[in-house]
């Protein structure tokens, strides 16, 4: 009988973390589908739609709504579940919010030993508990291929919610978390990437933006966003469309982990970058920017960072500067 030390949770899946991701083109065709609910106390929805909905209880309280999970995209169990819980929580983050209450959201092969499916469970918990909220309960399904994540429950004043909409120009574009865990978990599989490598991005991976969140309130950010799976460009992208501002990326700015910068330069690039090229389109200007620099600014994260649009009067930052925003539109990544 096969053991928790023999699982290789990756062997399940066909893809993984965030790179699994529903094609985001794709998304926005059929989202634009769906009816648009004229419900007032509903302040963030479909219209346009953000990292979580939120929708408001009274003058002083709102609920901020969000739901994620994907395919393993590491091997240990309790990692697993760690990331999948950031990367869910982190939406709630992301919108000014704190996380109260979450539902694991699973579907598990039965074949898959009893004590790797409790280390999914009990690195997600120790993720919420982490976050100071409470993992309540959820819904399990049987399946060929693991699946994990959480829906979760914040708060957040109605005043105070963050979205990608409020970007000026002006504001200074700020990045949380360095990229290329996307890269890095696909060199992996490619046989690239060595343990001690691959064990910092996990650790990156399984870090919380709250610390972050809570230093950014006092700066009063115009707009906020998480970089998930549709890349740093796709993620900017969303906030140029929302906020009606041209995002300008500087690409020897941009925060890059050491390894992920040698695959790119090598041509290594994940499953996810070709749907979030195209994705953004025409809308992207490479003005001098290298090809490696261009594939990290597209690799797919997994519980990224914030993508921060701070006023110049912001008094503070938070992560590294790489950019502005300008009046126009689309999203520039010069050299």
């Amino acid at each position: 009988m096969a053991t928790t030390d023999d699982v290789r949770l990756t062997e399940y899946a066909s893809c993984g973390g965030c790179a699994a991701k529903y094609s985001a083109a794709l998304l926005q065709d059929l989202v634009a589908r769906l009816p648009v609910e004229a419900d007032p106390n509903l302040l963030v929805g479909l219209a346009p739609s953000d990292d979580a909905a939120v929708y408001r209880i009274d003058d002083t309280r709102a609920l901020a709504f969000t739901v994620d999970f994907f395919p393993p995209i590491v091997d240990a169990p309790a990692d697993y579940g760690a990331i999948a819980a950031a990367n869910a929580l982190n939406d709630i983050f992301a919108m000014g919010a704190t996380p109260l209450v979450a539902l694991s959201v699973a579907s598990f092969p039965e074949s898959l030993p009893a004590d790797a499916v409790a280390g999914v469970l009990e690195g997600a918990a120790a993720k919420v508990r982490e976050a100071g909220a409470v993992l309540a309960g959820g819904h399990t399904l049987r399946s060929e291929e693991p699946l994990y994540g959480l829906a979760v429950i914040g708060t957040v004043s109605p005043d105070a919610i963050w979205t990608k909409a409020g970007a000026l120009p002006g504001d200074g574009l700020y990045l949380t978390k360095p990229l290329g865990t996307g890269l890095l978990v696909h060199g992996r599989k490619e046989g690239r990437v060595d343990d001690e490598t691959l064990g910092r991005a996990i650790e990156q991976m399984k870090a919380l933006n709250a610390e972050t969140a809570r230093s950014l309130r006092a700066l009063g950010p115009h707009a906020v966003t998480d970089v998930t799976g549709f890349g740093l460009i796709g993620h900017a992208y969303e906030m140029a469309t929302r906020s009606g501002v041209r995002i300008e990326l500087e690409a020897s700015a941009l925060p890059l982990l050491p390894e992920a910068v040698e695959l790119a330069e090598a041509g290594v690039v994940t499953g996810g970058d070709s749907r979030n090229r195209a994705y953004v389109g025409d809308a992207l200007t490479v003005d001098g920017a290298g090809d490696a620099h261009v594939t990290l600014a597209f690799d797919p994260q997994t519980a990224g960072g914030l993508l921060v649009s701070l006023p110049p009067d912001a008094g503070g930052t938070v992560g590294v500067r790489i950019g502005t925003v300008a009046a126009g539109e689309g999203v520039r990544l010069h050299a």
